[in-house]
């Protein structure tokens, strides 16, 4: 190779790495300063979504369930969408566990990883199946072997739409702040269960037992507590009338309190259409209340509407697949919630003969 060649190809391979080097900084101050999740890395060329989690410790999630047909087609669903979220990129999901306080196995046994345990003795609920909710979970916490360190307690008419991390921090577990829940207005009945020798009442978080991320060795600790409460409040006739079907919910917030266990308060935890309307960043819709609306996309809550879903509506068996989607108008939150119902319904076998 002559002198001249060998400059030419020294230039060329120069001029090669410039580029590359050149390309290589554009795209880093393009990339690092963006603030996009969608954008590649520039060195691996793989996408942000598809790299390792990295996030906090795996929790186990738990909900407790009865054998109605009304609370079995809501646990089918919640399952699914567990299944579906759990390994997402974000999300801190493990085992899961329906805890069946009906005293008998069911015909889901095979679907939905189970434990069963027994309900209070009869005529203790008083006709509150609720009061069942912490019994059940005194059971399973001594029964079952959980290999993770957190639990979340769940409900049947929750629905992942978005993977769901590890909120809970160390000792401090993380819960959602119902606006109905209102310990410092109810300071007169906080105080028949919660002394002043313990503490202000504002040490009583205005949550209930769910959503809620918590430390397992702390829920042993609370669940007897919660449970005695519970049972101390329904005995209580002011207690009863003043709370009424959150009865259950404030007895958690005070066993806790007993315990000195304060929560991190998430509204990012949850939704409850129709009254949240955009799902966001949010991980969970709870759809507690119904749904009704004009054809006009006018909310008529209180009146059944022109179109309406309502999990009441089902109480003797589970919707039917493919339901009516909302007129134009409705909030996101209420469409995405139907969506969901839809989609799993028609991907869970034998849905309309259960």
């Amino acid at each position: 190779m002559g002198r001249s060649t060998f400059l030419l190809v020294l230039l060329a391979f120069g001029f090669f790495f410039a580029t590359y080097n050149l390309l290589t900084l554009l795209m880093h101050q393009k990339y690092s300063h963006s603030g996009s999740d969608e954008l590649y890395d520039p060195v691996t060329g793989m996408p942000d979504e598809v790299k390792k989690w990295e996030g906090g410790p795996k929790f186990h999630v738990a909900l407790t369930a009865t054998d109605a047909p009304y609370s079995k087609w809501q646990c089918r669903i919640m399952y699914y969408w567990y299944k579906k979220m759990k390994d997402v990129y974000g999300s801190d999901m493990g085992g899961f566990t329906r805890v069946l306080h009906s005293g008998k196995p069911d015909n889901l046994m095979k679907e939905i990883p189970t434990v069963v345990v027994d309900p209070l003795p009869e005529g203790l609920d008083r006709g509150y199946i609720v009061l069942n909710r912490p019994w059940a979970f005194v059971q399973w916490l001594e029964k079952a072997t959980i290999q993770e360190e957190y639990i979340l307690m769940a409900e049947p008419d929750h629905i992942f739409v978005n993977p769901l991390p590890n909120l809970a921090h160390g000792e401090h577990p993380a819960a959602f702040p119902f606006f109905y829940i209102k310990p410092a207005e109810n300071d007169k009945i906080i105080r028949k269960f919660y002394s002043e020798e313990k503490g202000p009442v504002s040490n009583v978080d205005p949550i209930g037992n769910s959503p809620v991320i918590i430390k397992k060795a702390i829920l042993e600790k609370i669940a007897p507590t919660w449970m005695n409460v519970s049972l101390r409040m329904k005995d209580d006739p002011e207690t009863d009338k003043a709370f009424g079907w959150v009865l259950e919910m404030y007895a958690y917030a005070v066993a806790s309190a007993l315990h000195g266990v304060r929560h991190i308060l998430r509204k990012d935890f949850m939704l409850q259409p129709p009254w949240d309307t955009e799902i966001g960043k949010k991980f969970i819709i709870h759809y507690t209340y119904g749904c009704d609306y004009s054809m006009k996309g006018e909310l008529t809550y209180g009146k059944i509407g022109e179109w309406r879903f309502d999990k009441r509506s089902y109480l003797r068996g589970p919707p039917p697949r493919n339901l009516p989607l909302p007129p134009p108008g409705i909030p996101e939150s209420v469409v995405r919630l139907v969506k969901a119902v839809n989609e799993a319904t028609a991907n869970i076998p034998g849905w309309d003969t259960e």
